[in-house]
């Protein structure tokens, strides 16, 4: 963690001092906005890891005497394909055309878009990857 922190950290900082100098050179509110708002984005991540790095044990690529054969094993849980989220995106075009068309269609969108949402949150409970 302590990697990702001063990464976040160097960018905390990098958006202080341009945040200030876009705001005088340009006087656009709307970029000053974006760049102040990523900068406590930024913050707030950074401080989010220095807390966490802080109470964790530390990993092997954050030690100097780390080991590649320590970070070895299983990750994680990383899903197989899934056909649910084109579905649930495809559900956003009737909620898309439905000012253009009817706010009925609006209607089917939300109804639709249950079903294919229920579909992807429970995608594990059946079929060859239930749990």
């Amino acid at each position: 963690m302590r990697t990702e922190m001063w990464i976040f950290a160097i960018l905390t900082v990098y958006l202080l001092i341009v945040a200030p100098i876009y705001w005088l050179m340009s006087h656009d509110p709307t970029g000053t906005t974006a760049l102040a708002l990523t900068f406590a984005l930024c913050l707030m991540i950074s401080g989010y890891l220095f807390i966490l790095q802080a109470r964790l044990p530390k990993r092997p690529e954050d030690r100097k005497d780390g080991e590649i054969v320590e970070g070895a094993g299983e990750l994680g849980f990383f899903p197989p394909s899934s056909i649910w989220p084109l579905y649930l995106a495809l559900t956003a075009v009737p909620a898309v055309l439905a000012p253009v068309f009817g706010w009925w269609l609006l209607l089917v969108a939300i109804g639709v878009g249950c079903i294919t949402l229920t579909g992807w949150v429970y995608q594990y409970y059946r079929g060859e990857h239930a749990h």
